[in-house]
């Protein structure tokens, strides 16, 4: 920079290295949260739309009003299989994309951006008629939610202050609840119309969505720790000031940007920048061995994200809707559907405070203890006795209780982990693979479910739910022995304690020094110029 290196007060002591929470601080991250609405909203009304009468007429030609019975007037099982999983193509493909123009651009543009591309996407769904329209809108739509599903999570991660960021990203979790709710709400409200309005209007709405999100990100600040990649310390320390609500000339804001600074410049020292190339392979460098390797964070990051997918919780919210019509037994489908997805947003508040009070870990053990047992009656009820409406009576009551322990736990837990596991050089690219793997395994499911209980083809039916539970009891072991708890510390702790202990000793590991102090402070109680001026030289080769 113009003039030398920044001047930053430092500390050794670990627990001055954030401000206090304020409100506006807090608000402000929360803000951010909002971008899971038009994620969960997506995901949600294509189920109901699936089943609308109108729709499936349109798309199969299959008289109108429906001659037939409603278990035998629905779409083909591969028709349900494309339009569903082209989404999760897209976002996919959006969310590696998304991972390079973050640090190109800015995570808070590159979200800007995903809303205008998902905008695109929805106006042609909107305007479809067939099916060619309707797969080409929803690919495109998901590469804008690709976008911001991957890059939410990581300027979420990266602007919320330690003690409340387990609660903040849960919001986006909840947040994407909300979505799922509005979308049966309005799938609900215009089932019975006959005519194309039942089906546009839930699809046209989710508009409105991208542009609050869009609007409100051009008054956030960015991520000071994008300024800090990019070696621009001055403006790191303005919006680090204003998210905090504090002076720029505070010594909190000095003392944790000096650490945020002190903790690049050594994972810089251990991760050397190279071309753009060498960066993606950064991902995958270290052992398997080495709990703390860019190889282990980059494996927990994306097997994390397919368990969540493995739970089969999307089952429910992508084809709830007609699974209920092909079981013949219920007269509202969508009533039901509506019902599941209040215990999804009633459910994933209750994260908000469980998740800082007891930690990331035990919740993502006990909530995949609690699915397993609920998948297995649901398919055991189902399998014995499931033409009995008092047998279907009980499988919806543990299909409840099943999604209250997912959207409790697994639901927010997955998002706020890999939020928190990976270093500042490869931050980006990490959770841009985590929130691909998400999407790559959400296609998959949403490609072979159709074909594993469609009447047409496996009709495996309640059968099902002992695949689920099968692969929730996979979960419980993984979150045993590989999640490691990340309550209480900031980003840079992290990385220290994933240097240090492993996952099952974690929640044990208290820090006890910083970054700052191990890479060298003056006399003066700041950080070491030449190490401010190495992250100002790299940064601009980035």
């Amino acid at each position: 920079m113009p003039g030398g290196a920044v001047s930053l007060a430092a500390t050794a002591d670990t627990s001055r290295i954030e401000a206090p929470v304020t409100f506006k601080a807090y608000m402000m991250c929360a803000f951010a949260a909002f971008g899971g609405i038009f994620f969960g909203y997506d995901s949600g009304y294509i189920s109901g739309v699936q089943g609308m009468n109108y729709f499936i007429h349109l798309y199969t030609g299959l008289p109108y009003p429906p001659a037939t019975s409603t278990k035998d007037f629905t779409l083909p099982s591969w028709k349900k299989s494309l339009i569903t999983s082209i989404l999760s193509a897209g976002t996919f493909f959006g969310a590696l994309i998304a991972g390079d123009l973050a640090d190109f651009i800015g995570r808070r543009t590159t979200i800007i951006a995903g809303c205008g591309i998902f905008t695109l996407g929805v106006v042609l769904q909107t305007a479809s008629t067939g099916l060619g329209l309707i797969v080409a809108g929803r690919l495109i739509a998901g590469f804008g939610v690709g976008f911001v599903s991957a890059i939410i999570i990581l300027y979420m991660s990266e602007i919320a202050p330690r003690k409340v960021r387990g609660a903040i990203v849960s919001g986006y979790q909840f947040c994407i609840t909300i979505g799922i709710l509005l979308a049966s709400c309005v799938d609900y409200g215009t089932q019975d119309r006959m005519d194309s309005g039942s089906y546009r209007i839930p699809i046209a709405i989710q508009i409105a969505w991208a542009l609050i999100l869009a609007t409100g990100l051009f008054f956030l600040p960015e991520s000071p720790r994008y300024f800090v990649k990019k070696g621009n310390l001055e403006r790191a320390a303005h919006v680090l000031a204003q998210l905090r609500g504090q002076p720029r000339d505070s010594q909190f804001v000095e003392q944790e940007l000096a650490e945020i600074v002190a903790n690049h410049e050594y994972e810089l020292r251990m991760i050397p920048p190279g071309n753009y190339f060498t960066s993606w392979a950064n991902c995958f460098t270290g052992g398997l061995r080495k709990p703390s390797s860019n190889l282990r964070r980059t494996i927990l990051g994306t097997s994390l994200q397919m368990m969540q997918q493995w739970t089969g919780v999307n089952f429910i919210f992508y084809f709830g809707t007609t699974f209920f019509q092909e079981l013949g037994t219920i007269s509202n489908p969508f009533l039901i559907g509506l019902i599941t997805t209040l215990v999804n947003v009633c459910s994933t508040p209750i994260s908000f405070w469980t998740i800082e009070r007891f930690g990331r870990r035990p919740l993502l053990i006990w909530g995949a203890l609690g699915m397993v047992i609920c998948q297995f009656i649901v398919a055991i009820v189902g399998t014995a006795d499931g033409g009995n409406t008092k047998a279907v009576s009980a499988m919806i009551a543990f299909i409840c209780i099943y999604i209250f322990f997912f959207a409790s736990t697994w639901g927010p837990g997955a998002w706020v982990v890999i939020g928190e596991i990976f270093p500042l050089p490869i931050r980006s690219r990490g959770v841009a693979l985590s929130t691909a793997s998400n999407w790559l395994w959400n296609c998959i499911i949403a490609v072979i479910t159709p074909y594993m209980v469609g009447t047409d083809k496996g009709n495996l039916g309640a059968k099902v739910f002992f695949i689920w539970g099968s692969l929730c009891a996979c979960c419980f072991v993984y979150a045993y022995f590989l999640v490691p708890e990340t309550k209480g510390l900031t980003l840079e702790q992290v990385d220290r304690m994933l240097e240090e202990t492993n996952a099952r000793n974690s929640a044990r590991w208290v820090p006890t020094s910083t970054f700052a102090a191990q890479m060298g402070l003056t006399d003066k109680g700041t950080l070491a110029p030449e190490i401010v001026e190495d992250v100002e030289r790299k940064g601009s080769v980035i």
